[in-house]
This record gives structure tokens, C-alpha cells and sequence, in this order.
């Protein structure tokens, strides 16, 4: 079994560690001797076991990096508290800083998410884990510089019509006689002068870490396999081996973040010094406007955190999901209208207690269940209602299909 490179008196009883200390200082990537129980500080462990035709015992080298990934990942019930707490609170502090002032974006991962994959660390990738909470997170300026890198490209014109421009049209003044120029760009997310010069501004954004909510109880272990490290590991020369997709593929094992974890973003704005830099901005919350077109393109086209180009940390807003759910929904009722049986003169009961909405004809009932049967009964005259509500004998003509009422 591998083992942490830690004093004796610490153990090798992690399992209550958080993820962020199974994988660094708790890393139990090296090996030992199964028969002699010398720690080898190599990355495999030495097994012995019995095999081969005369059935001799055999010493076997076992490679420890994948599993001790495997240990990193598991989160406890302790993480999890902590993740919705670390939620709450910075809920909690968007509500003291004023709806004017935040925006928020919720969104959720269609694809694998890693983030601090350059991190030094012994398996060649590393990992961002919040200290000193040891849980993974999107630091703020990676947000930044996503959305930054969004602007960039609806400014274009390539990505079809947008209010994003990056002509310089607000002026600030920085010396009696001199003004310097910004664009929207500039004044939200920060104008950095040219090497030498020193007449940096500060934009009014400030993006604050994302901590996902992570989908199931684990962490994921992902693998690439480079085929061309042949090419890249030999020094350039006339005789260097040309790039090629057959050559020795290495296996590299990596956390991730597992799909369907859920993202809030936030936002602050400083809209007081916003308001002095480009007083249009505010106007009808147009720096919030601009904002979520950022977003949105992030969202579609660029992804979040490592490795986006081969598609991790795509995602979905909220409101995309949202449509997409209302659209499966409609499209179930379309499909159940569709093939519903009309019942003329089906009684109706309605069940306060439970909800449930029920019609009877000729010896057959069907219902809807809460909330759907309070949303029917929601759907007819508010007499009629009334009267269903109190029990009296109430007949109508009910779609159903099968045993399920599907409207009136």
C-alpha cells in the first residue's frame, strides 16, 4: 500500500482529510516493500506474489499514481457542509452589497472541469484547492480573464451583431493638460498601459472566486495521452524526429470536477466610480447588459478554467437550462394532448390535503398529482374553482391519457 512522505507520529489514516490534503501534503503516492515494509520513496510499491509455471513467489512493481488520485478524490460529509456554507456566505454577502451593485450568473458544467492543471505537484499536473478549506475553485481572476478574452471577440463583429466596442470614447483626465482615452473594455475590466508606462487604470469589476457545487460525492480522475512526446522531449536539430500521431502514447492522470456541478458567478461592480468614468454605462444597467453578453459567449464557445480547447469547463447558464427544461415540458404535454381521450361530463375532485386533482366517468378515474393538479384546477373560472373546492357536484370535459388528467 502507498504511503505519504510524513512523520510517523502523523499515520497513514487520511480518509477524514480534506481533498485539497489528500492530494498535496497528504499525498500517498510512494511506495514501500510489502514484505519488508521499507518506505522505497519511489512512485510504485514492491508486491510479491505467486506466479508462473512452478508457481514461485515473484516480486511485481505496482504503479501508484492513479490510485493515489483515486484517494484524493472521495469528498466527506464535512465537505460537502462546506461547500454550502461557503455557498451561503458569499450569498450573503451579495445581499449586503446591493442588487444595483452584483451581478450574478448561475450556471451548470456540461463537461469535466479542471483549473490549476500548471500547479507544480510529484504527478506533473496539479490541482486549485481553496485554502484553507482544501476544496476546489475557479479563482476570480480566471473569471477575468475569460470574460475579458469574451469582449474581445463580440467587439470583432465577427460573432454577429452585439453592443460590445472597443473605440476609445470615455475620457479621464490624468494631469492638468492630459487625458487618457478608455473604452467600455478599459473602464469594467481594467486598462493596463504599455510596457514603461505607468498610467494603469483600475477597472469598476471585481470578479470574486467560484466555488462549484460538486455533482455526486467524488472527484474525477481523467487521463490524457500525448503521442508526440518523442518530438517534444528531443532537443531541436537537423536530424530531430518529426512530430507524428503513432508514436508511444504516456498516459497522464488528472483530477476534474465531475459534469452537472453547479457554478454561481458573481460580479461586483464599483458603480459610483463607474459612474464617473462613463456615466452611460449605468444607464438602465448597461454595464449589466454588456456583462451577460459576455457571459453568454463564454458559456457557448470559450468554457472555464483548464483545458477548453478539447472542451472542458463547457457550460450552461441557468437560463439555458431553464429553456431546455420548459421546452421538454412542453413538449411532453404536447405529446400527451396528442394522444388524450376527451371525457364530456367527468366529474371533478379536488384533495386540499394532498393536492391531488381527480375526475371519474363511467367507473374510471383519473388524477394529477401536486403540484400539477393545483395547476389545473388554477387553469378554470375562478367560480367553478370555488365550487370544486368546497365539493360540490361539478361536471367538465377532461383530456386524459391513460390515468393522467392532461387539461380541461
Amino acid at each position: 500500500m502507498a504511503i505519504a512522505a510524513l512523520p510517523q507520529y502523523l499515520g497513514q489514516d487520511f480518509k477524514t482529510a480534506t481533498p485539497g490534503l489528500r492530494f498535496g501534503m497528504y499525498l500517498q503516492l510512494w511506495g514501500r516493500n510489502s514484505r519488508t515494509h521499507q518506505a522505497l520513496w519511489t512512485t510504485h510499491d514492491i508486491n510479491y506474489r505467486v506466479a508462473g509455471r512452478d508457481r514461485e513467489e515473484r516480486e511485481f512493481k505496482d504503479e501508484n499514481k492513479t490510485a493515489c488520485l483515486k484517494n484524493a478524490c472521495a469528498l466527506t460529509d464535512n465537505d460537502k457542509r462546506t461547500f454550502e456554507a461557503l455557498g451561503k456566505r458569499q450569498e450573503a454577502l451579495a445581499q449586503t452589497c446591493g442588487k444595483d451593485s452584483m451581478l450574478i450568473m448561475d450556471a451548470q458544467s456540461i463537461a469535466p472541469f479542471s483549473t490549476g492543471l500548471g500547479n507544480e505537484h510529484p504527478l506533473e499536473n496539479g490541482f486549485a484547492f481553496l485554502n484553507p478549506y482544501g476544496l476546489p475553485y475557479l479563482p476570480g481572476s480566471g473569471v477575468k480573464g475569460v470574460l475579458r478574452q469574451a469582449v474581445k471577440e463580440l467587439a470583432s463583429g465577427e460573432w454577429g451583431k452585439t453592443d460590445w466596442s472597443l473605440e476609445k470614447r470615455y475620457p479621464l483626465k490624468i494631469g492638468k493638460d492630459e487625458t487618457l482615452m478608455l473604452s467600455a473594455l478599459d473602464v469594467l475590466f481594467g486598462y493596463e498601459t504599455p510596457k514603461g508606462e505607468k498610467d494603469h487604470v483600475r477597472g469598476v469589476l471585481s470578479f470574486w472566486d467560484v466555488i462549484p457545487q460538486i455533482k455526486g460525492d467524488h472527484l474525477a480522475v481523467d487521463i490524457m495521452t500525448p503521442h508526440q512526446s518523442h518530438y517534444y522531449q528531443n532537443k531541436a536539430s537537423a536530424d530531430s524526429v518529426t512530430p507524428h500521431e503513432s508514436g508511444q502514447p504516456k498516459p497522464i492522470s488528472f483530477l476534474t470536477v465531475p459534469p452537472k456541478s453547479g457554478f454561481v458567478f458573481y460580479v461586483q461592480c464599483d458603480v459610483a466610480h463607474l459612474a464617473r468614468l462613463a456615466p452611460e454605462l449605468t444607464e438602465n444597467d448597461n454595464w449589466r447588459k454588456l456583462l451577460e453578453d459576455a457571459f453568454q459567449h463564454a458559456f457557448d464557445w470559450l468554457g472555464f478554467g483548464a483545458k477548453t480547447s478539447v472542451g472542458y469547463g463547457a457550460m450552461e447558464s441557468g437560463a439555458q437550462i431553464q429553456r431546455k427544461a420548459d421546452d421538454e415540458a412542453a413538449k411532453v404535454r404536447q405529446q400527451q394532448q396528442e394522444s388524450a381521450q376527451e371525457w364530456n361530463g367527468a366529474r371533478v375532485k379536488f384533495n386540499a390535503k394532498n393536492g391531488a386533482l381527480s375526475v371519474e366517468k363511467s367507473g374510471k378515474t383519473a388524477i394529477a398529482l401536486a403540484p400539477k393538479g393545483e395547476d389545473l384546477l388554477n387553469t378554470l373560472p375562478t367560480a367553478i374553482q370555488q365550487k370544486i373546492k368546497s365539493g360540490q357536484f361539478v361536471k367538465l370535459s377532461a383530456f386524459v391519457a391513460g390515468s393522467v388528467i392532461v387539461s380541461f
